[in-house]
């Protein structure tokens, strides 16, 4: 790719969509990339501090390549790495180890590799689908590792691979490219050296950042410069803090402290700046970026977990039949051996090999394609949940994202739910309402910005000494990290990673403080019409434990003035002692700004006398450019600086609810899930968010836990529709295992919690607490980076790709762009997911003992010889040909009532919830399946128990016996998937025929195929006579009828005289669908018009039979067909799909058909991304 050809590419195709998807390797990955780096391209040990001579190749050590790699495999690792994985699964440990015995000669029934073929074919199919995600990863390396960037060498700019840039390298960066490693920043276009950056790629943040070169490197602006340039970096060893950075460049024997302002990181984009050069210092795995890439922890669903237990628990079964058969035969022998004295040495057996003949035998109790069933149904039904256009945000063009297929299932078993506030109910977008200051309010809850003259009217008045307005309107202006762009139309548009520092900047800018321009050392504010320079000596910044901002600046007068803005918790404690009235007044209105649920913010500042102030600032330079980073010196200084503080007043920032906020909360409420606020807010503000969004309503007692001895207050009486507000100062005390007790007996029972002043790492031991104290399924939900313990903490986490950046979104098993999108998600496919899956491993472990124990009831007839019923390869192509569909159909296609139905009575969820995987559902479908093999097997054997005379005189024998059983199994099977399924649709119907017509057709192949093929001999002619005998064909009819009796008198018994709401449901549904002949047609156009929701659309337009006859008539077609059989088959007559039969956009998305009526909204993949380039 020429240099000038990929600069068009850079601008065009990548920075729009393409790019994000793949060169952002998430700081905070939801998948596994383990590299597989070579040795020679990785330090292997961990470097303190790097030595790095710019622009030579001659360095003191050899440093990580810039190739990367996010590979699992390479082709030597491939083969052991694979197995090691596969092999930690116990089932792949079981069914290794029954190929390995099937190899002792003599000591199989079942032949040597009835069991290695098919775990061979499993395991091929999970390695192809290992090496097919392996390559995606490769192709994006090595297009990642083959851009081109330009390289200084021998003064001229040359193109260099990326994978073939060096530490040291001096580089060349122009307008919208990537950076290809962390690089130290020397010199820009602009002035100053400034360089304006975007880290979208990096934390999802797409307001533009500044970084400025050292003053000393800015004149370095030329190739010719640079190259006689002889400088050294001496910088920290490599790490994941992107935030830090500490280091020293060394020019000419001079040394100038490098901070993270000067540092550009991989993965971010160079904005508005024509070009910079820059020094790199981590290449590779080194970069800063790569160092935060990490595994999220391992998540296993509930079901997971039982249905090990239910393996575990068939295995010991399984056990015990092989000994107890073993034993039989022992006592067979005993018995009954002498009078079979012509047997002579053949029938001598020992007990060990009689249980290992029995152990083979019945192994297939486990079904072994179990997991490889599950894996493809997950997958699919992810796809369910991207494609949904009903969790399409048009506004910020997100749709909705299964990041794990692993725990589809557990949507539907949630039953708390801890929601983040600010982001996640909020919008996120800030609007500055009203101000204190020096107790005078200021502002009104109308206006939907803040207007107010009278604040103007005594910022002009002001003949105070300290000029409090003045510096309360210009801290406003100053104390921040805002970046102004000077759009073409003339207007100015504020880029800031922070939404309040925006609505406060914005703020100022009404009242007459106008933030004009930031440079690398000063800003310009306009008061009023005259231009102020404040120069910006040190910034301190905001992070959640410090919970303030502080900038010191001076001007041209030369006085030193500190601003700071932050928490009241934290602010109130650094105001001079004299400031109490100013403190009492302003605390009334800041408890007045929460109660109407507004962020507050406290602002103080500190003048500063030139000498102390140098003195600080030497040793704070000292402190933060040492190597390593002297945190507790920093911390220490921070705090000394920011005393004794002069108490300005507090300001009030509206964050209005998202969309159909309370609604959503109601709805989990009605589904019996406990919904918990934990928020950074203080008490007044998350209370008041909390009764707007629902959570809280006036029938239930509020108490609050401000204080450890209020755990002691609350009485058992008052124990009833109570909420909870717990501070984060009492956490640690509530969570300790002193008050185990009130945790269980008080916290859980709550209707709700809210948890206020909370840090990141409280939000996560909430979670765990809960976990361990209820054993229930947390969900977690929040948009912003200090959500991300909690999401990663809980059984599931839900990122909200909001204002905030992409941290939660990357950290979460699932992302959706707006709250209410939660209802879809757990209500609809969380459900739906939940009951499909029950189904497909219940119906899985019912085929494999519906076969395989037919097995233990002809060993009643065969002395307890081990010998089988079964034709070897029948047995082992069972569960991955004749009835590998059914449980996958009944896994993607059933659907028990419709997607608005579930939206409408939220209670059903719970209803869905009790049908769950537990001992009693699985006790009674094991009992099933004993049944169904006693009858398949007994009756069988009762209509060949008088042999059958063919008019070739040949009778039947046991082969005929095992094939009509075998066959009455496979009927029986598949007839039971249609049974169980509350839906049936085309595609159900076509595959589980389908799969007793395939075993006919192999059946009819296999007997005829000896002696072309050394296998089958004894099936020769079998499928012939078993199907010119009119028995057989009458049992075909009569045994799968009578077997499957019991199940319709249990079902019928159970909808008729014990309906759970579930059944009532499906039955209603059923009776209107019969007398209504309605379905819905959804047309492509605004999205409401395909909008099943109850609450976003409570009207959904229906056509009955006679007006979709006049469409047709009409030629007035919806704009979406079928695309496939696989996502459009809903049970639909012929004369309803031919209403649907227009070719879909294309990359159109499909929604998920099975879960509506006719749900064929699709979303247009490329006009979106057309709308992006646009």
């Amino acid at each position: 790719m020429s240099y000038r050809w990929q600069n068009i590419f850079w601008r065009n195709a990548l920075p729009d969509y393409i790019l994000p998807d793949f060169i952002r390797y998430r700081l905070l990955t939801t998948e596994s990339t383990s590299s597989t780096t070579s040795a020679s391209t990785m330090p292997q040990h961990r470097e303190v501090s790097r030595h790095i001579k710019v622009n030579t190749e001659l360095q003191t050590r050899k440093f990580c390549s810039n190739e990367i790699s996010t590979c699992k495999y390479n082709a030597i690792s491939f083969l052991p790495r694979f197995l090691l994985e596969q092999f930690r699964r116990y089932s792949n440990i079981f069914f290794l180890v029954i190929a390995l015995l099937q190899q002792i000669p003599d000591v199989s029934p079942t032949g040597r590799y009835t069991t290695a073929v098919p775990f061979l074919m499993i395991m091929a199919i999970s390695a192809i689908k290992e090496i097919f995600e392996d390559l995606k990863r490769r192709r994006m390396d090595y297009i990642v590792n083959n851009y081109l960037t330009l390289v200084l060498k021998d003064k001229e700019w040359k193109e260099k691979e990326w994978k073939n840039i060096k530490v040291g390298d001096i580089i060349k960066i122009i307008d919208g490219h990537v950076f290809p490693a962390d690089i130290v920043l020397l010199t820009s276009s602009e002035h100053h050296g400034l360089a304006y950056i975007e880290t979208s790629n990096l934390d999802g943040e797409t307001n533009l950042k500044i970084r400025q070169a050292p003053k000393v490197s800015v004149e370095y602006n030329t190739k010719e410069k640079l190259e006689d340039m002889q400088a050294e970096i001496e910088c920290e060893g490599p790490n994941k803090n992107i935030s830090n950075f500490a280091g020293t460049l060394l020019i000419h024997n001079n040394k100038y402290a490098l901070k993270a302002n000067e540092l550009l990181l991989r993965g971010a984009r160079l904005k508005n700046t024509a070009w910079v050069y820059g020094a790199v210092v981590y290449t590779g795995h080194d970069a800063k970026l790569l160092r935060n890439s990490k595994t999220a922890p391992l998540k296993r669903s509930t079901i997971d977990m039982l249905t090990n237990n239910r393996i575990i628990f068939l295995f010991f079964v399984l056990v015990a039949l092989a000994l107890v058969c073993g034993g039989g035969a022992k006592i067979y022998d005993i018995f009954y051996l002498n009078d079979a004295w012509y047997l002579g040495k053949i029938a001598e057996t020992n007990f060990a090999w009689n249980v290992l003949t029995f152990f083979i035998l019945y192994n297939n109790l486990i079904p072994i394609s179990l997991q490889v069933t599950l894996e493809l149904v997950r997958f699919f039904q992810a796809g369910y949940i991207n494609q949904d256009i009903q969790m399409y945000d048009e506004e910020s063009d997100t749709a909705a994202n299964a990041r794990t297929s692993n725990l589809n299932e557990e949507l539907g078993q949630v039953q708390y739910i801890m929601t983040d506030k600010t982001g996640t109910l909020t919008r996120n977008i800030m609007k500055f309402k009203k101000c204190s200051v020096q107790g005078i309010n200021y502002g009104n809850d109308e206006d939907d910005s803040f207007r107010d003259g009278k604040l103007v009217e005594d910022f002009k008045n002001d003949n105070s000494d300290n000029k409090l307005v003045t510096h309360f309107l210009t801290l406003m202006a100053v104390c921040h990290t805002i970046v102004p762009e000077e759009k073409e139309d003339g207007k100015v548009e504020y880029h800031g990673s922070s939404p309040d520092e925006s609505a406060l900047v914005r703020g100022a800018s009404r009242l007459g403080f106008i933030f004009e321009t930031r440079a690398p050392d000063h800003v310009v504010i306009k008061k009023h019409g005259e231009e102020i320079k404040y120069y910006i000596d040190h910034t301190i910044d905001f992070d959640s434990d410090r919970k303030r901002m502080s900038v010191i600046c001076h001007t041209d007068e030369g006085k030193y003035i500190v601003y700071t803005k932050g928490a009241d918790n934290v602010i109130l404690k650094r105001v001079k002692k004299d400031q109490v009235e100013a403190v009492k007044k302003s605390e009334q209105h800041l408890s007045d700004y929460a109660e109407k649920g507004y962020r507050t913010l406290c602002l103080c500042y500190r003048t500063l006398d030139a000498d102390f102030y140098k003195e600080w600032s030497e040793k704070y330079s000292k402190a933060t450019t040492a190597v390593p980073k002297d945190e507790k010196a920093v911390a220490e200084l921070e705090n000394e600086i920011e005393t004794d503080m002069i108490f300005l007043g507090a300001t009030a920032i509206e964050d209005k609810l998202q969309d159909y906020v309370p609604e959503t909360i109601m709805a989990m409420k009605k589904a019996d899930i406990k919904v918990w606020m934990l928020t950074g807010d203080k008490k007044e503000t998350a209370i008041n968010i909390a009764q707007s969004s629902a959570l809280i309503d006036s029938k239930t007692q509020l108490h609050i836990i401000q204080h450890k001895n209020d755990i002691y207050k609350i009485k058992p009486s008052q124990l009833n529709n109570f909420t909870l507000a717990i501070s984060g100062n009492v956490v640690k005390d509530v969570i300790s295992a002193e008050h185990k007790t009130f945790v269980n007996d008080v916290v859980l029972k709550a209707t709700t919690v809210v948890c206020y002043r909370m840090t990141p790492s409280q939000k996560a031991e909430i979670v765990e607490m809960v976990q361990k104290a209820s054993n229930d399924v947390v969900l977690s939900v929040g948009d912003g980076a200090n959500d991300v313990a909690m999401i990663q903490a809980a059984n599931v986490g839900v990122g909200i790709t909001g204002q905030e950046g992409l941290q939660a979104a990357s950290s979460s098993d699932y992302s959706i762009a707006q709250f209410h999108f939660l209802r879809r998600l757990l209500l609809v496919h969380g459900a739906f997911n939940h009951d499909r899956t029950v189904k497909v491993i219940l119906y899985s472990f019912y085929k494999n003992i519906c076969l395989y124990i037919i097995e233990l009831w002809f060993a009643f007839f065969s002395a307890f010889s081990g010998q089988t019923i079964f034709d070897r390869w029948t047995i082992a192509l069972f569960n991955v040909v004749f009835t590998a569909f059914p449980p996958v159909m009944l896994g993607l296609f059933d659907r028990p009532v419709k997607a608005r139905t579930m939206l409408e009575y939220p209670q059903l969820y719970r209803k869905f919830q009790e049908r769950a995987f537990s001992n009693r559902i699985f006790a009674l479908w094991i009992a099933l399946s004993l049944w169904h093999s006693l009858l398949l097997f007994f009756l069988t054997y009762l209509i060949m128990e008088n042999s059958i005379l063919w008019e070739s005189g040949e009778v039947g024998g046991w082969l005929m016996l095992g094939c009509s059983a075998y066959t009455y199994v496979v009927v029986t099977v598949c007839l039971k998937a249609l049974l169980e399924a509350d839906t049936w649709t085309a595609i159900l119907l076509v595959f589980c025929f389908g799969s007793i017509l395939s075993w006919f057709i192999f059946m009819i192949i296999y007997s005829e195929v000896w002696p072309w093929i050394s296998i089958g001999a004894d099936m020769k002619g079998v499928a012939g006579m078993m199907m010119s005998s009119g028995t057989f064909w009458a049992g075909l009819i009569f045994v799968p009828t009578v077997t499957l009796l019991i199940d319709f008198i249990i079902k019928g018994v159970q909808t008729s005289l014990f309906p759970s709401p579930r059944d009532l449901m499906v039955m209603k549904e059923k009776e209107d669908a019969k007398k209504k002949n309605v379905h819905t047609i959804r047309v492509r156009g605004d999205s409401d018009e395909y909008n099943d929701d109850p609450i976003t659309n409570p009207t959904t337009t229906e056509t009955t039979a006679s007006e979709r006859d006049q469409l047709r008539n009409n030629k007035i077609k919806p704009e979406y067909g079928s695309v496939s059989q696989l996502f459009n088959s809903n049970g639909l007559e012929n004369e309803d799909r031919a209403l649907i039969n227009s070719p879909p956009v294309e990359n159109g998305a499909y929604a998920n058909p099975v879960m509506e009526d006719v749900e064929l909204g699709t979303v247009d993949h490329s006009a979106r991304f057309n709308k992006r380039n646009t």
